[in-house]
């Protein structure tokens, strides 16, 4: 039976999760078995649960509880369901809520990229991606475009961040994905490396010699700097989309998804 609870006190510590505690304080770093995200709208919720995400509580525009999240609320049996009218929670979370609903959720186990790794064929890797937009739209690109796993380094925005999961439209659920400390770790995983840079004397990301490879990391820098050095250094080629116009270069969620499409495995099937 579904445990709806009316807001009547802004100020419970109960709804501090949505409306209180920072991406940081949810992550929990110290104990992040106790950590939590917030999934936000229908079908990004929808897409967490199939991917066995825990969840604790929602927090749901009134008008909904019993139309477009009824199904979502009886699939999670009696947890607390805490709605208001869309003003109230607007005042309370401090943004409109996308479809009217929040869910506060369990952060499932980390990956480990030699796991995830394990049989793919193309993966993204990330280098110190901050921006949750982008990191989210990466995400998003990946799924759609064959990438079989994403691997971040540690300066990347955490892909569980809110605005990271929403912009992905869930998908931070279907791809798999972790944590890496550098790109040098991907030769021993089977991997050759495709640097997205512009220095050097790149490859056309056209080149067939690219999409012949068996296992293929494509590898993306941060917003305006893009990618180290010593980064470029390391992979096995560098590579550059090509452009018209006098441009140099595109914002590195735009770059993923070219590159994706050029190189995804969706170009197999």
């Amino acid at each position: 039976m579904s445990n709806i609870i009316s807001i009547n006190d802004l100020s419970a510590p109960e709804l501090d999760v949505y409306a209180r505690l920072s991406e940081n304080q949810l992550l929990c770093r110290e104990h992040p078995e106790q950590g939590l995200f917030i999934a936000e709208s229908p079908n990004v919720i929808c897409r967490a649960l199939d991917a066995g995400c825990v969840p604790c509580s929602f927090l749901v525009e009134d008008r909904h509880v019993e139309t477009q999240a009824r199904d979502l609320i009886a699939r999670c049996g009696d947890i607390p369901v805490y709605t208001a009218p869309f003003d109230v929670l607007t005042r309370l979370t401090g943004f409109k809520l996308t479809r009217g609903m929040l869910c506060a959720m369990r952060r499932p186990p980390l990956s480990r990229a030699e796991e995830i790794c394990l049989g793919a064929r193309r993966a993204a890797v990330l280098e110190n991606v901050m921006n949750p937009t982008n990191v989210g739209a990466i995400f998003r690109s990946a799924a759609a475009l064959g990438m079989d796993a994403v691997l971040l380094t540690e300066g990347c925005c955490d892909p569980l961040y809110r605005r990271a999961i929403r912009v992905s439209m869930g998908t931070v659920f279907q791809v798999p994905w972790a944590w890496i400390d550098d790109v040098s770790v991907l030769g021993g995983l089977g991997f050759k490396t495709a640097a997205m840079a512009l220095t050097g004397d790149p490859l056309s990301l056209r080149d067939p010699r690219l999409a012949r490879e068996d296992r293929l990391a494509i590898v993306l820098g941060t917003e305006g700097d893009g990618l180290a050095p010593a980064t470029i250094a390391r992979c096995d080629y560098t590579v550059r989309i090509p452009m018209a116009h006098g441009v140099d270069s595109l914002n590195v969620a735009a770059a993923s998804a070219v590159a994706f499409w050029q190189l995804g495995n969706h170009q197999k099937e």
